[in-house]
């Protein structure tokens, strides 16, 4: 089988982070975005796996050759010298995707679930469809694009609702399809989106299908959702009896609350307090008496004596300062330190900077 992944442009959500790093490869719960997908794909049978990119194929090339080794597939980099928008990828990467009759899978890099791919093929197959769209249930639908099915159908879609005012129902795209190489005769090689123009064109035809999606999911695009995003990873993890968390107890003391993950490789003090909803990096140190929770702490990044560390990212190679305060989404970038004893309320920080003053009111530290 087949796929194809938008990884698109310069990932601006994520800022700074992706000023160091092309947003597939920063690392998610410990490993790069990108492989949480490849890992699925190809365990669903997937040998070929094109990369929609249009910023710096180059810095991805290297650290992908290996996954095409591991994972026993073809990874082809189809790049864009002007952004082509959802659907005009499809187009362009037309000899790989169209090379035979097999449907293929397309997904938007930065969403992150239980790939549902075996049981959306089967699905897809069954129906005999030209498309089908995974769909997830939120609470706040007035927020999406929401998912309208025909009357007395479960499945075959009628058409979408740009974030309505009124119910219309509480399923939206999941961001995952499955589609019949038959689509890219509907697509033109430009800027074109799969989501305003392709799909209500298959649905007129009567031809466009949606897959629920069991479990969690989440766009990790920007630093907000990426935090969330990792606590119901690993809440999900936890559920599978994940032996990669650390478990709190007497070889533990310090976990508190559980789903915490931490590379073996980092040193963790004394006296400290970690989770919920914790991921440590390779490399990484905590100091005595530090505080975690529902953080992540990227490789060789440091964090000293009674810090508290809550709803953060901390960036590469970061330093948080002794008895430091950082909290409400606050992000640094590559080699930031933070002074000992600073407060910091939603800053995002960009790469080799030093705080030396409190960030009382969320800011851009430029």
């Amino acid at each position: 089988m087949k796929a194809l992944i938008l990884v698109g442009g310069f990932g601006t959500r994520l800022r700074p982070l992706t000023l160091t790093l092309p947003k597939p490869l920063v690392e998610f719960a410990n490993k790069p975005m990108i492989l949480h997908q490849i890992e699925a794909l190809a365990k669903a049978g997937v040998t070929d796996i094109v990369l929609a990119v249009n910023y710096q194929p180059e810095v991805m090339v290297s650290v992908l050759k290996k996954y095409e080794e591991l994972y026993n597939v073809r990874i082809t980099f189809s790049v864009e010298h002007e952004p082509l928008g959802t659907a005009g990828p499809l187009k362009l990467a037309e000899k790989i995707l169209g090379k035979n009759d097999d449907p293929f899978f397309v997904l938007n890099s930065d969403v992150i679930c239980d790939y549902p791919f075996d049981a959306l093929a089967k699905f897809h197959k069954a129906h005999g469809q030209e498309g089908t769209i995974v769909v997830t249930k939120v609470e706040e639908p007035s927020k999406y694009g929401v998912v309208v099915h025909k009357p007395g159908h479960a499945s075959r879609i009628d058409r979408f609702v740009e974030k309505p005012v009124e119910f219309v129902g509480n399923r939206i795209n999941a961001g995952i399809y499955i589609l019949n190489p038959t689509i890219l005769k509907r697509i033109e090689l430009r800027p074109t989106s799969i989501e305003s123009e392709i799909f209500p064109a298959i649905c007129a035809d009567g031809e466009l299908h949606s897959f629920d999606l069991e479990g969690f999911w989440m766009d990790v695009g920007q630093p907000k959702d990426f935090l969330t995003g990792t606590c119901l990873y690993l809440s999900s993890l936890a559920k599978k009896g994940g032996k990669e968390l650390t478990p709190a107890g007497e070889e533990h003391p310090y976990v508190y609350g559980g789903n915490v993950l931490i590379d073996p490789s980092a040193k963790i003090g004394k006296n400290c307090r970690i989770g919920p909803n914790v991921v440590i990096g390779p490399g990484v140190t905590v100091g005595d008496g530090a505080r975690l929770q529902r953080c992540v702490l990227l490789k060789n990044s440091k964090v000293k004596d009674h810090a508290w560390v809550k709803s953060t990212i901390v960036g590469w190679n970061s330093t948080v300062g002794r008895w430091a305060r950082l909290e409400n989404v606050t992000v640094l970038g590559d080699d930031v330190t933070v002074g000992d004893e600073i407060y910091v309320n939603g800053g995002s920080v960009l790469p080799h900077k030093t705080i030396k003053t409190n960030i009382e009111v969320p800011a851009i530290v430029m």
